[in-house]
């Protein structure tokens, strides 16, 4: 069974591409998986980020509360 996934494009400048297409060639992947995989991993790190930020008072408290 064939599966034919949607595209779009996107304008990117030629370094850009270049080394897009030199990452795609070092992982062994097509250039439109590695664009999948970089924004998993920036998706990834942002929410890394934002689990590493000190908790809210509100958070704080409501962990704190009484159980029951």
């Amino acid at each position: 069974m064939l599966i034919r996934m949607q595209s779009t494009s996107v304008r990117i400048d030629e370094a850009t591409h270049a080394e897009l297409k030199r990452l795609a060639a070092d992982l062994g992947e097509t250039v439109g998986r590695t664009v999948t995989l970089a924004v998993r991993a920036l998706r990834q790190d942002q929410i890394g980020a934002e689990l590493a930020a000190p908790l809210s008072e509100a958070e704080e408290r409501w962990l704190d509360a009484p159980v029951g």
